[in-house]
């Protein structure tokens, strides 16, 4: 076998990861559902926002969990074919069953079911790069974590679209612009709306079903021991195990780090469309347009800060996460103009992603890649809270007071003291367990 063999071999395996992120990173454009969804079922918009809190908190703290679990044992392949089954369902029960038994069933089939999906098939690609990729931890991680982000601007730029979901998103933002939501549609016309939106989900559903799961069966762990130049990949495969990982101090401050990190854009993501409608009081159909491109600076992040860490570390590149994010969002709540607004949004996103791309490196270069899917899961946790409490205290705050204004400023005196947690979090100085040889 030629030294380029393993070289293909591993970027094949990062193509294959890219797609199974693509499909999943889907999740993120929830907020072009959030408008359609406060019309056509009269709910408020902490009631929408919440399908798209259950499915981050389902697929970081019980998804990104059990896939660890299970891919440090059966291997990436069945792992992600599972994961990738489960969001792809979970989108397709959705659209069956949500007009017939309401927000509870969405919570349970896209939230539970879809976001467990996502959680399993999220944390196999990561944990296969870093594996391929051991002198390139940053770059890999970052193209990955960056096709999650790709997923939901490919999928913002296409749904919005289709000619009876568009109408379907205007006739929504019509009536809350004209405050006769209670009044709603006509029959009729709600009939069409409603068959529109749902049709989305299932179509969406087999879509993933489709695209995913042949790119989940490309998925496999570099081989050991085979006398292959791809044992070189193998070498570096060291690490802490979780019983002794969960006990260390540097873990909970890698969790705060992405917990920190992560909370304000997800809080953005879910709230998108309304709250650039608060602040710029322009048209709903619009924004969502608008914020579909800029969606896309949440994966050019991922790679961008993903790559500088390479060079900088871990440390300051998080450091500088939180410090421009906490200047960003205090300009954010006091900006009208929509290209202010974009831009403040757009850096924010940039962080977010930053974040994601990053951590995947920051968490092998202190515990380690032998026990990565299961390390690596239990920090995604971090994710799972930062998504279930972030969009609710957002969307809460604007039912409750008609302003995002001072949640927005709260958040940012948090991320202006986390600043701090980077600086001192150092590594582990316990020597980590390298992988068998198998003969």
């Amino acid at each position: 076998m030629t030294a380029a063999t393993p070289n293909r071999t591993r970027w094949r395996m990062l193509i294959a990861a890219s797609a199974v992120m693509l499909i999943i990173g889907t999740l993120y454009s929830w907020a072009i559902f959030t408008q359609p969804l406060l019309v056509l079922f009269h709910w408020n918009l902490t009631t929408a926002t919440f399908a798209f809190a259950v499915a981050n908190f389902s697929l970081a703290t019980v998804g990104a969990v059990v896939g660890g679990f299970w891919l440090d044992r059966a291997g990436p392949r069945k792992v992600a074919l599972v994961g990738i089954s489960l969001w792809g369902v979970g989108n397709l029960l959705a659209g069956l069953g949500t007009p017939s038994f309401g927000a509870v069933w969405l919570y349970f089939t896209y939230g539970v079911t879809g976001g467990i999906g996502a959680g399993m098939a999220y944390v196999t690609p990561l944990a296969v790069v870093s594996k391929w990729f051991p002198d390139k931890r940053g770059l890999a991680g970052g193209l990955v974590t960056g096709s999650f982000a790709l997923g939901a601007f490919v999928y913002n730029q296409c749904i919005p679209r289709l000619t009876h979901f568009h109408a379907a998103a205007i006739h929504a933002a019509d009536l809350i612009a004209t405050r006769v939501v209670v009044t709603g549609l006509t029959p009729e016309v709600a009939a069409t709306d409603m068959d529109a939106v749902m049709q989305v989900f299932i179509a969406s559903g087999v879509a993933f079903l489709v695209i995913g799961l042949p790119a989940a069966w490309v998925l496999r762990d570099p081989p050991r021991g085979d006398g292959s130049a791809q044992s070189a990949f193998a070498a570096a495969d060291t690490g802490y195990p979780p019983s002794k990982v969960v006990v260390m101090p540097q873990f909970y401050l890698l969790w705060l780090q992405l917990f920190a990190n992560a909370i304000a854009g997800l809080s953005i993501i879910s709230n998108a469309v309304p709250l650039l409608a608060d602040l710029t009081n322009m048209s709903p159909a619009l924004i969502a347009s608008l914020f579909g491109t800029v969606s896309l600076f949440n994966a050019v992040g991922r790679f961008l800060w993903g790559s500088l860490s390479d060079r900088i570390g871990c440390n300051r590149t998080f450091a500088a996460l939180f410090a421009l994010q906490a200047v960003t969002l205090v300009l954010l709540g006091h900006t009208h103009d929509l290209t202010g607004a974009l831009a403040g949004i757009s850096v924010v996103l940039l962080c977010c992603g930053g974040g994601f791309g990053t951590m995947p490196s920051y968490n092998a270069q202190y515990f380690g890649t032998k026990y990565m899917g299961l390390n690596y899961g239990l920090m995604l946790s971090a994710w799972g809270f930062a998504g279930l409490i972030g969009p609710i205290l957002l969307a809460r705050a604007r039912d409750l007071s008609g302003s995002y204004a001072a949640i927005l400023s709260t958040m940012a005196i948090g991320l202006l003291f986390a600043v701090i947690l980077p600086l001192i979090t150092r590594k582990p100085e316990a020597k980590p367990e390298a992988a068998p040889i198998v003969s």
